[in-house]
């Protein structure tokens, strides 16, 4: 299938203003300046619309917090115990729910989802396609494990006269974890050599060891400029590779972070600073990150802002000063990189999977509509 007479925007590499991309088996297998040489029946006349790579927002609770249901809807958080890295969020996902369509409809093609931060470590986190049957097909993989610093463990706790409530608990229920899981892997890789018993079985250790050897990452919910320095602490203690989530204060410390080669996803941007470790919250975040030398995606922390405003809250990082191309990078390849599936998608290049969006004009102008919406090389969401 081709489609052609498209003006193709890549977010890595330069644009063609008259161009044509060739899918075969829901992959990208070419992509040409000017016109194909054949046009079959099915092939899509792109008629000079803009094509870009499927938006993807890193951060968000999509299907876990559900549509318009309230408190039945909502499977994000399993606050009855402080430490459950064994939580798989495509246990809890409903695939089905009306803000994938809302996702679709407005370009974004993946996003990553999971449990929300009253836990110190919360659960999984997975990289989703945001159209499907059913979770196990929309999966694309898993990428991380959610950790929470600052009040919203805290605050959850304190209420039930248990630990932590403090920070100082907080970093130190993650460290004790993360010790434990280490020494459980010693343990077993040990007795695996030697042919003793391995150890009792520990789920929870279980499920933090690909993050000890680097399989995924550490994505830490951090807003003040302590809690983003006590997520990069931990994770230079364990040798983690991290993302820091939020990173409200980040524009405190960019210097620092920049130094330290992190890797932040800011958002959600357009919202009110509705607690107190948001009150230092600025829009140039993402812009003094950047000129730091910070790789940085931006997200919506979906429902906080809904998935459909992911292009605006790229718009506003732009109006504050990040620059232009950085923002389109910012939702497509840079938070692909960020997530750990930038070999999948997030670029229109040979071997990715063909998740493209067509429109009719900037996709960061509020009037410019989205003609269409492919995922795996199927259009999920047409005006053709």
């Amino acid at each position: 299938m081709l489609i052609y007479n498209a003006e193709i925007y890549p977010s890595k590499g330069s644009i063609i203003r008259c161009g044509y991309v060739r899918i075969e088996d829901g992959k990208i297998v070419e992509v040409s300046e000017g016109a194909p040489e054949k046009i079959s029946e099915g092939d899509i006349n792109a008629d000079g619309l803009r094509l870009y790579p499927g938006f993807i927002d890193i951060h968000t609770h999509m299907g876990l917090i559900g549509d318009g249901q309230g408190a039945e809807g909502e499977d994000v958080n399993e606050d009855s115990d402080p430490v459950t890295p064994h939580l798989r969020t495509i246990d809890g996902l409903c695939h089905n729910d009306g803000y994938f369509s809302d996702a679709v409809k407005a370009g974004v093609t993946c996003v990553v989802t999971g449990v929300g931060s009253t836990n110190p470590i919360g659960g999984d986190l997975i990289a989703v396609k945001t159209s499907g049957r059913c979770a196990d097909e929309m999966l694309v993989r898993r990428v991380g494990i959610k950790f929470a610093l600052g009040e919203n463990p805290k605050s959850t706790f304190s209420e039930r006269d248990s630990a932590p409530i403090t920070r100082m608990a907080t970093a130190a229920i993650i460290r004790e974890a993360l010790f434990k899981a280490e020494r459980y892997a010693k343990d077993k890789a040990d007795a695996e050599e030697s042919g003793d018993s391995l150890p009792e079985f520990d789920i929870k250790s279980e499920a933090l060891i690909p993050l000890l050897k680097g399989e995924i990452k550490a994505h830490f919910h951090c807003h003040r400029a302590d809690d983003i320095l006590t997520a990069v602490r931990i994770a230079e203690e364990f040798k983690l590779d991290y993302v820091l989530i939020h990173c409200t204060e980040g524009h405190l410390a960019a210097d620092i972070l920049g130094e330290k080669n992190a890797s932040a996803v800011v958002g959600p941007v357009i919202c009110d600073r509705g607690k107190p470790e948001l009150s230092r919250q600025t829009v140039e975040n993402a812009s003094i990150l950047y000129k730091n030398k910070v790789r940085t995606a931006i997200c919506t922390d979906h429902p906080e802002v809904p998935i459909q405003y992911l292009c605006t809250s790229a718009a506003y990082c732009v109006k504050a000063g990040l620059p232009y191309e950085e923002a389109i990078r910012g939702i497509t390849s840079t938070a692909a990189e960020i997530a750990g599936i930038g070999d999948i998608t997030g670029n229109i290049a040979p071997g990715l999977d063909a998740d493209l969006v067509l429109t009719d004009g900037d996709p960061l102008e509020i009037m410019t509509d989205i003609k269409m919406t492919m995922i795996n090389g199927k259009a999920v969401y047409s005006k053709f």
